[in-house]
């Protein structure tokens, strides 16, 4: 072989060398490219997921909020016939009429358990229980009788209901001062 064909034979070698390096890094490129594209989606899944997860807990959060305070605003209106049950048993208590008596107190008592029921809960409240503005509502204050009953209930206008936890009215107290 002459000198000119093994320089040509040595340039052809290292032409196929460095086509093959080439087509390898091609490859790696390709194959990089592609990890990087399954990476993206990958993370892209996951979000997508995360958010329908957070999506998903937030609305059912949302109809169990709705459930519990469903029942609110037929409550609200019911409130005011609870108020006149009490009024008329304490009425009806003076009176001689003792089946008259026994009869509003049974209506009365069938109507508060069947609300009761449905999650209505009566405030607690006492006479002599210390003033909360953010558990009472005060109607109006009055001279207290002695210095123990100043900022202290001394009179229970309207009581206070709850609808599971939420209160749905506070009750109405007069306060000492």
């Amino acid at each position: 072989m002459s000198k000119k064909d093994k320089k040509s034979h040595i340039e052809n070698e290292l032409v196929d060398e460095v086509q093959k390096e080439t087509i390898q890094v091609e490859e790696q490129t390709v194959e990089e490219k592609l990890q990087e594209e399954l990476k993206q989606e990958k993370d892209k899944f996951l979000r997508l997921f995360a958010e329908f997860e957070n999506y998903k807990r937030r609305t059912s959060k949302e109809r169990m909020e709705l459930f519990k305070t469903a029942n609110q605003d037929l409550m609200v209106a019911l409130l005011p016939v609870l108020d006149d049950f009490d009024r008329a048993y304490q009425e009806i208590a003076k009176t001689n009429e003792k089946d008259l008596l026994k009869g509003v107190e049974l209506i009365s008592n069938k109507l508060k358990s069947t609300l009761e029921q449905k999650g209505l809960t009566a405030v607690p409240v006492e006479i002599g229980d210390v003033f909360d503005a953010d558990n009472h509502e005060a109607i109006t204050q009055i001279p207290a009788p002695n210095k123990d009953l100043k900022g202290k209930i001394l009179d229970i206008i309207e009581k206070g209901y709850a609808l599971g936890e939420k209160v749905i009215r506070f009750p109405k107290v007069i306060i000492g001062q």
